[in-house]
């Protein structure tokens, strides 16, 4: 996808990943960006308007966890935009079992069929791209936060699922997963804190020696796979690198 003159919004676009992926759209010049957030960072969002002044950037404050609240903020967000080619949902929390599941994984399916409407091309809409961030975590287990790994694996299982060829031929609409390595952001600080059980915080403070990238490097590659990737594709970043996943097909129905 060509990003020059698009629309775009992004979901938790203040988190470290976020803010640094909604930079990167910006200097590819896209039109408009509208930022979904609990809420705002008055300082960041000062500093956008500031230097990408050729592109227009509105804040919603809104909460994930909340259908009314993802719903007024696409009215928001329509009503400044008009339309809009991409979507990324990029929140991420892992404090507790409801809030986990609830921001990973329920939010991020909810505000998809919340979007869908708007870019379904079957009912006059435009296409599009929806970017879900799903985790290294949301392919393979991570046991010491058991249940951030399943919120994730669950990500990952729903966007391949939307990006299938006869969703595509109904909707118009691309979908990719983007599983992120371990990146030096909040959501790894204090892993020890966040794990699962007592025992598993051993294995957490280990995970504090690994190579990870920064958000910036993430967030550059992130933009990359929207510009370049293909419709239910999954690609892993991670340390600088970018990496299609092939999934093997392990079952298959039979029709009697």
């Amino acid at each position: 996808m060509e990003l020059k003159g698009k629309h775009v919004i992004y979901q938790g676009g203040f988190g470290g990943i976020g803010l640094w992926s909604v930079k990167k759209f910006l200097e590819r010049g896209v039109k408009r960006i509208a930022i979904f957030d609990r809420r705002v960072d008055p300082r960041a969002l000062q500093e956008l308007k500031d230097v990408y002044i050729d592109s227009s950037i509105f804040f919603v404050q809104f909460d994930i966890t909340n259908n009314e609240s993802i719903t007024e903020a696409f009215e928001s967000a329509i009503k400044f935009m008009g339309h809009f080619d991409v979507l990324v949902c990029g929140i991420m929390d892992d404090s507790q079992v409801e809030r986990t599941i609830n921001v990973n994984l329920t939010g991020m399916i909810n505000s998809t069929f919340i979007a869908l409407p708007y870019m379904d091309r079957s009912k006059g809409g435009r296409g599009g791209t929806i970017v879900n961030i799903s985790s290294v975590g949301g392919l393979q287990p991570i046991p010491y936060v058991s249940v951030y790994s399943g919120s994730k694996h669950g990500v990952t299982g729903f966007t391949r699922s939307m990006g299938n060829p006869y969703s595509y031929k109904h909707l118009g609409v691309n979908f990719i997963t983007i599983c992120p390595g371990i990146t030096d952001t909040d959501l790894v600080a204090n892993l020890e804190c966040k794990a699962t059980f007592e025992f598993a915080k051993v294995i957490a403070m280990r995970f504090k020696s690994a190579a990870s990238q920064s958000p910036e490097m993430c967030a550059s590659n992130l933009v990359k796979v929207v510009e370049t990737g293909k419709n239910g594709g999954v690609y892993v970043l991670d340390l600088a690198m970018i990496e299609e996943v092939n999934f093997e097909n392990v079952w298959e129905p039979v029709f009697r």
